[in-house]
């Protein structure tokens, strides 16, 4: 039986993943091989939630990225880049008030 190993991901690379990686992406993330990963998979051990997508696997990024302590960094690359970006599109600026309406009640 050979052994198929995963090219590992830098945290660069698990932070570019879509929103459902597929297990395969998962196990690159992770650094273990795909049997490893499916046998762990299989055991009901693999360290974040499976979600099976017809006959493929996928996993939730925002789970692998807290699993793997990436999420404080993804949070201020996140807001650095929401900060930085200016389409120069109108709109609701982040440093003005927005109008609030209060709750109205329906006639009776």
């Amino acid at each position: 039986m050979s052994v198929k190993k995963v090219n590992p991901l830098s945290p660069e690379q698990v932070l570019d993943l879509p929103a459902m990686p597929t297990a395969k992406q998962a196990f690159g993330a992770l650094n273990i091989s795909e049997g490893t990963g499916y046998q762990l998979i299989r055991q009901e051990q693999f360290p974040i939630e499976v979600v099976p997508f017809g006959r493929a696997l996928r996993v939730r990024k925002v789970d692998l990225i807290a699993f793997l302590g990436l999420s404080a960094p993804a949070a201020v690359e996140v807001q650095s880049a929401a900060a930085t970006y200016d389409d120069g599109a109108p709109g609701v600026q982040p440093e003005t008030p927005s109008e609030q309406h209060s709750p109205t009640r329906a006639s009776k």
